[in-house]
């Protein structure tokens, strides 16, 4: 199976916020991630957001915790959660482990889509800005259940004491 290199596109039409998510979606897209989370928590007539996953192969842990950033970004401003349609059975696996449906509608059915999605330039990060979303996202997921908890406290407590071996620079 050919794995293809993640990409992100997005589009804002009639005030729904869809976001879609292509290929390997991995901690280098974590950044874009990240700059479209901030920006929705602003956006003036949004009615609702819409996360496609039909098109991921794969979705790392540092990019679910940018996806759980967007449904916090909104919450409260919105009648209903986040939607994430994925119908990969690995996908939906993971977000079901995840806690994704406390935070977001999980559905596999077809959408309306917007005529026109745009793909976002992927935001450079270096390698302390990458070590910070990383810890971030890792810190969000692990506020969404018990589960995130454990599994992911060893990573964080790695990265904590990397941060103060290494202070900034």
């Amino acid at each position: 199976m050919q794995i293809h290199e993640g990409r992100i596109k997005a589009a804002f039409d009639s005030g729904v916020f869809v976001l879609r998510l292509c290929g390997d979606v991995r901690l280098t897209l974590s950044a874009t991630l990240d700059n479209q989370a901030k920006r929705l928590a602003d956006v003036p007539g949004l009615k609702a957001v819409m996360i496609d996953l039909r098109k991921t192969t794969n979705v790392d842990s540092t990019a679910l915790g940018f996806l759980a950033k967007v449904a916090m970004a909104v919450q409260g401003r919105l009648e209903q959660p986040p939607t994430i349609v994925a119908d990969n059975p690995d996908v939906q696996r993971m977000l079901d482990v995840m806690g994704f449906s406390r935070y977001f509608t999980l559905v596999e059915a077809p959408i309306t889509e917007p005529s026109e999605l745009s793909v976002l330039d992927e935001i450079p990060a270096d390698e302390d800005g990458l070590r910070q979303r990383i810890l971030e996202a890792h810190r969000i997921l692990m506020r969404m259940s018990e589960h995130n908890r454990e599994e992911f406290q060893p990573l964080v407590e790695m990265l904590e004491s990397q941060e103060v071996a290494s202070p900034p620079r």
